[in-house]
Formats: C-alpha cells, structure tokens, sequence
C-alpha cells in the first residue's frame, strides 16, 4: 500500500503537526500514521487553521508583543521602538511555514485523489477552500516579512518572490478559488466538524475569498492603482461578509496552552490603554460619559475644557501626543461609547468585564495607587487611578520615566476587557465592518461599487456598534461634529477642519493650582503633509481602526504603514533609542516612516541555515533587513 509523503517546505524544516491543537483526537484520526488512500484533505485544512489560531506560545510573541504592539493597541515598548527578538521571529516563522505545509499538503491530496480516482464529491471543494485559507496566509507571512516564496510546495526547491509577485498571485488564487466552488454540495455532519470556522458552508467560504480580495486589493492602493481597482472592482460585485453571521471567526476554548486558547488569555500581559487610543475615543462621537457609566463613576466625570494633572517632572513630553505631560485625574466629558466596553476603568470591581488579572496576584489589579518619586525615590505625589481615563505610549521615558510609578502599573490604569482574554471568545479574522470600510475607502477613490462612500461608512460603523451590543447609539454618534484630540469627527458630511488649538484647563499636579493652557492638534506629517485632520479618508480609517479593537491588529498596523492613518504618536525621545535612530529630541513633534516599525526582520536561522535563500530574499525586499524597512506597498 502507498504511504503518504510529507514534504519540508518554506526552507525551514516543519514537522507537519508540530504547531496543531488536539483536535485530530477528538475524531480519532491520526494522519501521521494514514496510508496515502486513507487521509483526506480536511484533516490538513483543519489543521492549518486551528494552528492559525495560535497557542498561547506564539500568540503572545505574535499577536500580542508584535501585531498589537505595532498597531498601537495597548501600552508596550518593543517594535514601538524598533526593537525585535529574532527568537520570537523564528518561532513564528517556524509556526507559520507548518500551517502552510499544513495546507498545502492538503491543496496536493486533493489532486492526487482526483488523478487516481479516490476523489470524493467535495474534494475539490475543499482543495478550493484550501487555496483560500492559503491565500490568507500567505498574506500575512508577506505582511509580516516581506518576500517569501509562493513556489515551496510544489517540488522544487522554493525560491522568494517580491511582494507584488505575491500578492499577484494571491489575488489571481483567490479569484479563481472562489469562483470553482461548487455551492450546491452539503457538507456531512462529519465533514462540518472538521472546519472549525465556517462548517464546510461553501457559500460563507466564498464570501471570505471575496472580502479577503477586497482587503488585499486596497492594499496596493498606493503602488498599483490601477491593480488594486481592477481586482477590487471585480471582487465587489460578488457575494461579500456583510454581517457578523458570515464573518470569518473561531471559537476559543478554555484550555489553557493549546491552540484554541485565545490569542490574548495570558494573564501577565496588561494590555493598558495606548496612548494613541486614548486620543482617538476621547471626545470622539459626542456622547456624555454620564449616559455611558454606572452610578458609581458619575463623580469622577470631568468638564469638557479639563485636561487633567499637569505633571511634566514624571510624564515625558518629549513626543507629539497632544497631552503629554497631563494626567487625567478623571473621566472625561464624552467619550466613543465603545471605549469603556473594550477598556473598563481601573478600580470598577463591580464590571463583569473588568480583568481582574493576574489572578494569582491580586494586588497587581486591586491597587489603583501609585507613587511619582523624586530623584532619591521618595513619594513626592500619589496618584489614584480608579476611575480615571489614562492611556501610555512606548519609547524613552529617561529621567521622567524613572521616577513614574504610574506608568504600567496594571490596576492604576484602563485595561481590555475580560471577555477578549479569558478564551470564552471568538477570535475575528475578517468581520463585516472591514467589508464596509474598504467599500467606503474605494467608494471615495472614485472606483466602481455596490454602495456610495457615505452609505458604506454608515453600515460600517453600525456593524461595529452592533458587535458592540450598542447599536442603538450609532445614530447619535453618526451626527456628531465633536472633534476628538486629534482633530476627527465622525459625521460623513463635516469635514471642516479643526483650528490649529484651543484652551483647556488644568491643575498644576503638584501645587494643585489651577490654570489654562493652550492645547495644539497633532500635524500628521505621514497623511497630505499634516494639512488634513478631519477629511473623509481620515474618518472611514479612523472608524475601521477603532472597529479592528481587538480582534485584527496586523489590519490596523497595515493601514499605518499604507497610508499613514490613523495618526501615532512618536515614542518618548527623552533618551536616544538604539533601534530608531532618526527619532531624537530635537524632531520628535514631526511624523516620519522611520518613527514607526514597518516589517519583522527575517529569523537569524533562515540567514544561518540557507544564506542563498536569505540573500534573495532581501535582494527582493529591496532594502536592509531591518524593522525600519517599508514594505512594497507602504509608505516610503
């Protein structure tokens, strides 16, 4: 009897179910011991995609330490400063080069049980959902590294392609994948269990290969237009995800370190409120804090003009966040209602949603208090964080930063929600708001869609607040012409600009005297030269990022580097960052691609063990081999 055959690939030698989760034992297979007529193509999708999930090893190097990290969704330093760790990087090379052999091994079953007979009526179904999820990842190992090889299963020795002949590819797959499935066939009971997103729904599987052509097409908006129209314009005249019913999501499991444990669960990461958050929510959508909070935070509301402790021997200003060297010792006026959902406010115990990590140590949650020293650690103030609405960014605090015993002290600040980490979740890979936002994006270019510019923003920002549990609000943030603190509304039709600043009133943190300051906009220097804050491309990215929370940050990182939106702050340059050198005290209220990580360098191993790979590899990057490195189709 013919054996089955398991090729290496990706030049990183993969054992095929090295990064799978168990779930080939709660169907009593075992593949690795399978005769070539006996396995089936299912088994490797399933396995590629629970791999996919992540176990918590890589999940926190990846999803959380980079992807959220780089996207500015929690309070980190890391990538934000231009530092990597080539062990976490090739991990995830390791793990992502398994789910593609996974799948591609699968893509390879299927034809070899069509050429020698053995195929069943949805084998080539399944070598078309296969594609697709190939699809996807190939998308996100280029997304991450760049070049990398799209011939590496196939028999011969692989070789690194540049991204456009990626992404080339990865259209023509998608395009072609979706339109050969056979939508007419349904799945067995059996079958359904082995597809742990859609349950083998053929017509839900060609809706992601639309949508997802949709995502990968804008992505070359700003070096391939006329592509990106053309595959864009194709792809939106078929059947997209437009509701959370279609949407392309795995359901976590509680249990513990295998890959269906959520990406977020552990324990030890604080997941603080970002800066860059911080500012998009706060008074975006003009809805009062007071009609979003419970009783018992109702006190801690501050007026509209207040912006808190000014506290600048311990909070840095040396970066172009519009508040810093301000401590909010409240709650601000008004809010985007999904912020307190996805962030709930230190010391509010009482909230299901609130974390109360790590369990196994209460203190590290439970104390909302922490000390600003002097230079010889003395507590010069304390400060409380319960109830209050405060973010942090990343870089060199220097001197301030050495004496704040505020910054990332978990239970003195906002933290994600409980629901997103204690793996009782769905962990989101494309959702139907990200449908609507691309439209809206490709609606304002002025190509050829389903919807106007302005109905396509409407539906996106109700499909988040409906996955939010908040749709009824949507209609009131929808008119509101309140700016947040980087100068964006939210209503479609109000694009007048913000005035270059305005007074806010404060309290000297350390006299506790009273005064008014002048507050400036941040300059976007990425986005129209820093002229534009409130245009309508700024509003659809905005949206969508605050909509991608939690569940798709390498989306949000994606767009930062392709168009630079929606605005970071710089890291702190109170001290010189060894991997961002361009960044310094004297430029540091100017925006630049170089301030900001643009790709994860390629895994020491891949250079130690195949140089020639490595070599081809960066000749098509175009560039040195660093984080700093844009992408074909970023920013330059």
């Amino acid at each position: 009897m013919k054996k089955l055959h398991i090729s290496s690939g990706l030049l990183l030698s993969a054992i095929l179910l090295s990064s799978s989760c168990k779930k080939f034992e709660d169907m009593n297979y075992n593949p690795k011991e399978a005769s070539g007529d006996q396995v089936q193509v299912e088994y490797f999708i399933n396995n590629s995609i629970i791999g996919a999930q992540m176990d918590p090893h890589i999940a926190e190097r990846v999803f959380v330490l980079y992807w959220k990290t780089a996207s500015h969704q929690h309070l980190t330093n890391g990538i934000t400063s231009g530092n990597l760790d080539d062990g976490w990087s090739t991990d995830y090379y390791r793990y992502i080069s398994g789910w593609l052999n996974s799948i591609n091994k699968g893509i390879e079953i299927a034809d070899e049980k069509k050429a020698n007979g053995t195929a069943f009526a949805w084998t080539e179904n399944l070598k078309q959902v296969a594609r697709i999820w190939r699809a996807y990842l190939m998308s996100e190992m280029s997304d991450n590294f760049g070049p990398i090889t799209i011939n590496g299963f196939q028999g011969v020795n692989p070789e690194f392609s540049d991204v456009k002949t990626v992404y080339y590819f990865i259209l023509d797959e998608l395009k072609d994948a979706s339109a050969k499935l056979d939508l007419s066939l349904t799945p067995s009971d059996e079958l359904k269990k082995t597809d742990p997103a859609y349950a083998y729904n053929y017509a839900q599987w060609q809706r992601y290969a639309n949508s997802l052509r949709l995502r990968l097409a804008m992505r070359l908006s700003e070096v391939d237009a006329t592509k990106a129209k053309a595959e864009f314009q194709d792809a939106a005249t078929k059947p997209l995800i437009t509701n959370m019913s279609d949407a392309f999501q795995v359901a976590e499991k509680a249990n513990g370190w295998d890959a269906l444990s959520g990406v977020m669960s552990r324990e030890w990461n604080a997941q603080i409120l970002s800066t860059t958050l911080e500012n998009i929510y706060t008074g975006l959508g003009g809805i009062k804090s007071a009609d979003l909070l419970g009783a018992n935070a109702q006190s801690h509301i501050k007026p509209a003009d207040y912006a808190g402790l000014k506290l600048t021997d311990h909070f840095s200003t040396k970066t172009n966040d519009p508040f810093a060297g301000y401590w909010m010792d409240g709650i601000p006026f008004t809010m985007d209602p999904r912020a307190f959902k996805a962030f709930p406010l230190a010391g509010d115990f009482t909230n299901p949603d609130f974390c109360k990590y790590p369990s196994y140590d209460q203190e590290a949650w439970e104390t909302t208090t922490a000390d600003l020293n002097d230079a010889n650690g003395n507590a010069v103030l304390t400060l409380d964080g319960a109830f209050t609405w405060n973010g942090s960014n990343g870089g060199a605090w220097g001197v301030p930063g050495s004496k704040n015993g505020w910054r990332g002290w978990p239970g003195a600040a906002p933290r994600l929600a409980l629901k997103y980490r204690n793996s009782t979740n769905k962990r989101v890979f494309f959702a139907p708001w990200e449908t609507y936002f691309l439209m809206a994006e490709a609606a304002l270019r002025g190509w050829t869609v389903p919807m106007s510019a302005e109905e396509a923003y409407t539906a996106g920002v109700q499909a988040s607040f409906d996955y939010w549990g908040i749709g009824g609000l949507a209609s009131t943030y929808l008119n509101s012409e309140d700016y947040n603190r980087l100068g964006t509304s939210v209503k479609w039709s109000h694009i007048t600009e913000p005035p270059a600043s305005y007074t806010v009133t404060y309290k000297n943190g350390y006299t506790n005297v009273a005064g008014t300051a002048t507050i400036l906009y941040p300059v976007n220097n990425l986005y129209k030269n820093g002229a534009v804050k409130n245009d309508q491309l700024t509003k659809i990215i905005t949206q969508k990022y605050i909509a991608q929370v939690p569940w798709l940050p390498l989306e949000s990182w994606s767009d930062r580097r392709r168009l630079g939106l929606p605005f970071f702050e710089n890291p702190n340059a109170e001290a010189a960052l060894a991997n961002m050198p361009d960044l310094n005290s004297g430029n540091y209220m100017t925006g630049s691609i170089k301030f900001f990580p643009q790709r994860l360098a390629y895994p020491g191993s891949l250079k130690n063990t195949n140089s020639k790979g490595y070599d081809q590899a960066v000749a098509a990057l175009g560039g040195p081999d660093k984080v700093l490195t844009p992408l074909w189709w970023a920013k330059k």
